[in-house]
């Protein structure tokens, strides 16, 4: 890319064009062990700033990356071809929250956690909450699909997206998604976007929907041996004396020790912990609550005392640092996001225990037992031989047991080459058809979800961009 090409592209935009060596350096890097190198950042000013910056592209056969915290754990937002960052990370307002309609327009840059704030003030809240939202966009969960413990009761991100505003990598701008409560109008494109990981589009408006925010939040947690199969605990919380559950998980007996504060007083030596949130309109729904979830974790074995939390919210809090509260160090280590059908969670343990065993590695375990989603991580630098063989051994022991590589990371550069042995060939023909019609040049986010085929769309100079596609 010439230089004279970025002063071209300068002159065409409000925003502004970083070139700086540690601009560059920290638009290069997200939370996984990938590094990229990126000619510059661009903070678009406005859609039409995103639209003039897709043209050029298209006309230079440029790369572009967007990002906003870059908290992706699987290079999602690194960009590995070089190229363009495009930084959103300043669109980050809440523009608007309609309480009746319990929908909030947000742009991508927004924390996950300030449109909690923002919410809550009309008594409603996000569902998905991931243990990143303090630092998570809105733009980066809606890119990989994320969720959290809550998603046990409310499901994921996608469950949650009423509508988007972007522009397609033809440089063509689309604001897709209804404000009617449903509508019927042939296959969902707002859900096409959901999981894409900006590999089609890029992101400039999201309309999420808010749900009422629970009157009381119990958080509770009860001691629980590692070594207790979990499918029962499952079955149990999922059935009548579950109603009133919203949250369901594990941390083995190092991740437990390692969180902060009081969370894990009270267990004995060895053992893990169950975290629960319990819903409620009133103290007497509440003390019943309790009561039901006291039956479910002593009929599935659970001996210890329960321990209860008034501000469930602080306990997700903690919970979310979990990841860093065990390496506070923040040393090299493979952290790995899998799921697998409810009724085999307790074979996929077996076999993530014999891959530590045989591979001589410290394993350190927890995850949304309630969906059976588990974050496995082991000690061990993830660019080696022996990390990629561990990571790999991880996602294939999930897969061949019915479940899937990723739960709610996203796939990103890192699991690329997984995706065939979950999505069958004509799947993965209809994906790679879907990013050449959204995508005719390959530019945006290159590298990353598709896996690699014997045709790809080019970067070279797109003959159609040189007049520039319609906006519409």
């Amino acid at each position: 890319m010439p230089p004279h090409d970025l002063a071209r592209l300068a002159r065409q935009l409000d925003g502004r064009l970083r070139a700086t060596s540690a601009d560059r350096r920290r638009a290069g890097r997200d939370a996984s062990p990938l590094v990229g190198a990126p000619r510059a950042v661009v903070d678009p000013a406005h859609v039409a700033d995103v639209v003039a910056l897709v043209r050029w592209a298209r006309r230079t056969g440029t790369p572009l990356t967007a990002r906003a915290a870059g908290t992706s754990l699987d290079g999602e937002s690194v960009p590995v071809e070089g190229g363009l960052v495009v930084d959103f990370g300043g669109w980050n307002r809440c523009r608007s929250i309609d309480p009746v309609e319990r929908v909030a327009r947000v742009e991508p840059g927004l924390v996950n956690r300030k449109l909690q704030h923002r919410a809550a003030r009309y008594r409603l809240f996000f569902p998905p909450n991931p243990g990143s939202a303090d630092r998570s966009t809105i733009g980066g969960n809606v890119a990989t699909n994320a969720s959290g413990p809550r998603s046990f009761r409310y499901g994921p991100t996608r469950a949650w997206i009423r509508g988007v505003a972007a522009v397609l990598g033809t440089g063509e701008t689309v604001a897709w998604g209804s404000a009617a409560p449903k509508r019927s109008m042939g296959p969902d494109l707002t859900s096409l976007l959901v999981g894409s990981e900006g590999t089609l589009a890029l992101l400039t408006e999201i309309r999420v929907g808010l749900a009422p925010l629970p009157a009381r939040r119990l958080g509770v947690g009860v001691p629980w041996d590692p070594e207790r199969p979990w499918a029962g605990l499952i079955g149990l919380a999922r059935g009548p004396d579950g109603a009133s559950i919203s949250a369901l998980e594990y941390l083995d007996p190092t991740a437990a020790s390692a969180l902060r504060g009081s969370v894990a007083a009270g267990r004995g030596p060895g053992q893990g912990l169950l975290l629960l949130e319990i819903e409620s309109s009133t103290a007497v729904e509440e003390r019943r609550g309790l009561e039901a979830v006291e039956r479910i974790v002593r009929a599935a074995g659970a001996g210890g005392p329960l321990r209860r939390f008034p501000d469930a919210e602080a306990l997700w809090r903690r919970r979310g640092s979990a990841g860093s509260a065990i390496d506070p160090g923040g040393t090299l280590r493979v952290r790995e996001d899998v799921a697998v059908p409810r009724a085999r969670i307790d074979e996929l343990r077996r076999r993530l225990d014999r891959i530590a065993r045989d591979e001589g590695v410290p394993m350190v375990l927890y995850g949304h037992l309630g969906e059976a989603s588990l974050h496995p991580n082991f000690g061990v630098d993830p660019t080696s031989p022996k990390g990629r063989r561990i990571r790999a051994q991880i996602l294939r022991a999930a897969q061949s047991l019915g479940g899937t590589a990723s739960a709610e990371h996203g796939v990103g550069a890192i699991k690329r080459a997984f995706v065939p042995a979950e999505i069958d060939g004509p799947g993965c023909r209809v994906l790679r058809e879907l990013k050449r019609i959204f995508d005719p040049d390959g530019i945006l986010n290159p590298g990353k979800l598709y896996p690699p085929a014997d045709r790809a769309p080019s970067r070279s100079p797109s003959a159609t961009a040189a007049a520039g596609p319609r906006t519409g």
